[in-house]
């Protein structure tokens, strides 16, 4: 009997798994146990392969390898690696001792080769939890595996070289730490290039410094795009938590490119309106992230909003409110991260004209209300601020004048969230969007003139519970913005006028 410690990926966390595999008399055969999919029982092929390419030899005898606990379902190729491993040690080739609190994942190609797989860096922080010490993994995936703290991390590019350094017959060298604080960020857009949109900045401005959801409204080709695709310019850079939350998802989801290290600029992702529920929020027969978590800590950004399926923009409305996405199966129930920041943009017609004071607008009253009724009332309800975008005049357009660089605006941002990270000092929140209702009345409370202005508000129905407090929230990000310890009327009022925009 042999045994070798690996991992299995359950949406984007890790279980550690126990490679059994046992030598015996008996007609030759190879069996793999423990809930194995497609995937994994096709491992035998490649693993038999891969050993007498190696230079070893696949016994004849009858091999049983056991995939512990049981009850897990292991998926994908990860296990090629610790199930060759394990029969090499069961015939005696590797040193027992040797693979004690270590970890090991990885693909085998036919040749004995080691192919980099999903999911690595959320193993290694599985590891390092458990109290692993070691890690071998596919060369390729050690630079992300290596941001893990108190881990040593040793990528192998064959069967031979992992087989000769458990046996410390030719030592590989750990990984390095990833260092997220020596990597530059670019930026594809920025707010420089946007002319005149005044108002539009200073609203997004807002929705950075709180990390609140937006709508950008207007006509064809006024910059709301671009402006949306400048957004994470002016966003703060990512702590060290956040980048390994975001790098696990993306590894997780087979998008992080191979070779990186940790992630450093907040995602932004923009899936086309055809995008199915699925693919916007995760799921499948075994579930795995969608959009909504891909952009978790960045920007989910829907271009043309009621293009989407109402059926697709419903299922928007428990990671808008929660932070995450409960996908409940058969076989589990997993959770995905979810705490984006929602730009999204719409014309105000069919046509996109019915607010362009230059063009006439050719649709009815009737096609106006039904394009409209694209978006349900509660997931309007739950974006803070609903920002106009006109056309510019023709003097702002032809101005060579330089605007703001987003650099000015992400000070400022930067500066809010100080004020937020002392305030929200012991808990999970990060910005004022977050803030539960049961802590309300620590850190949203107005002062007399903004009360009566929002009781008047409210007195009018304009306004939601619901609605009152994004107003409240996105009142205390504009006080931050401006340095004020309290909430007052002109905060108020300010935050009014994005969220009755819509009305």
């Amino acid at each position: 009997m042999s045994y070798i410690s690996s991992a299995a990926i359950l949406g984007i966390n890790a279980e550690p798994i126990i490679v059994e595999t046992d030598v015996s008399q008996g007609m030759g055969c190879f069996n793999v146990v423990g809930l194995p999919d497609t995937a994994v029982k096709e491992a035998r092929e490649r693993i038999r392969s891969a050993i007498r390419n190696s230079g070893f030899e696949f016994p004849r005898h009858r091999v049983t390898v056991n995939l512990a606990p049981a009850d897990i379902k292991k998926q994908g190729p990860a296990f090629d690696l610790p199930v060759a491993l394990s029969l090499l040690q069961a015939r005696g080739e590797i040193r027992a001792e040797s693979s004690f609190k270590t970890i090991t994942v990885g693909e085998l190609s036919l040749d004995g080769a080691v192919r980099p797989i999903n999911g690595v860096l959320t193993a290694a922080l599985m590891a390092s939890r458990q109290g692993y010490e070691r890690l071998i993994v596919p060369f390729e995936n050690a630079a992300e595996a290596s941001a893990v703290q108190n881990l040593s991390v040793f990528g192998v590019r064959s069967l031979r070289d992992a087989v000769e350094h458990l046996n410390g017959t030719k030592l590989l060298e750990a990984a390095l730490l990833d260092d997220i604080t020596s990597n530059e960020r670019s930026f594809s857009s920025d707010f420089k290039d946007v002319k005149g949109q005044m108002h539009a900045k200073r609203g997004l401005e807002i929705a950075a410094a709180g990390g609140h959801n937006v709508l950008l409204k207007g006509p064809p080709g006024t910059g709301k795009t671009l402006l949306a695709r400048a957004m994470p310019s002016i966003l703060p850079p990512l702590t060290r938590e956040e980048s390994l939350d975001v790098t696990s998802i993306a590894s997780v989801a087979g998008v992080l490119p191979r070779g990186s290290g940790l992630v450093t600029i907040r995602p932004f992702r923009s899936p086309h309106h055809s995008c199915s529920a699925v693919s916007l929020v995760g799921g499948g027969a075994w579930p795995r992230p969608g959009e909504v978590s891909l952009a978790h800590r960045g920007v989910l950004f829907l271009d043309e909003l009621p293009e989407f399926s109402r059926h697709v923009l419903e299922h928007l409305r428990q990671p808008l409110e929660d932070g995450e996405v409960t996908v409940s199966r058969a076989a589990a129930t997993l959770r995905f991260p979810s705490r984006f920041l929602l730009v999204a943009a719409m014309n105000p017609c069919p046509c996109g004209f019915a607010s362009d004071p230059k063009r006439a607008c050719t649709c009815s009253a009737r096609m106006i209300s039904a394009y409209r009724k694209r978006m349900s009332g509660p997931l309007l309800d739950r974006i803070d601020l609903v920002i106009e975008v006109p056309n510019l005049d023709t003097a702002t357009l032809v101005s060579t004048a330089t605007a703001e660089p987003s650099a000015d605006i992400r000070a400022r941002v930067e500066s809010a969230r100080g004020i937020q990270a002392e305030r929200f000092a012991g808990t999970a929140l990060v910005t004022n969007s977050e803030i539960p209702s049961s802590r309300m009345r620590d850190w949203c409370v107005a002062d007399d003139d903004g009360n009566r202005l929002l009781e008047r508000a409210l007195d009018a129905q304009s306004l939601s519970p619901r609605g009152y407090g994004r107003v409240l929230k996105v009142a205390r990000t504009i006080a931050d913005l401006a340095g004020s310890a309290s909430i007052r009327e002109e905060h108020v009022a300010e935050a009014l006028g994005y969220r009755l925009a819509e009305q």
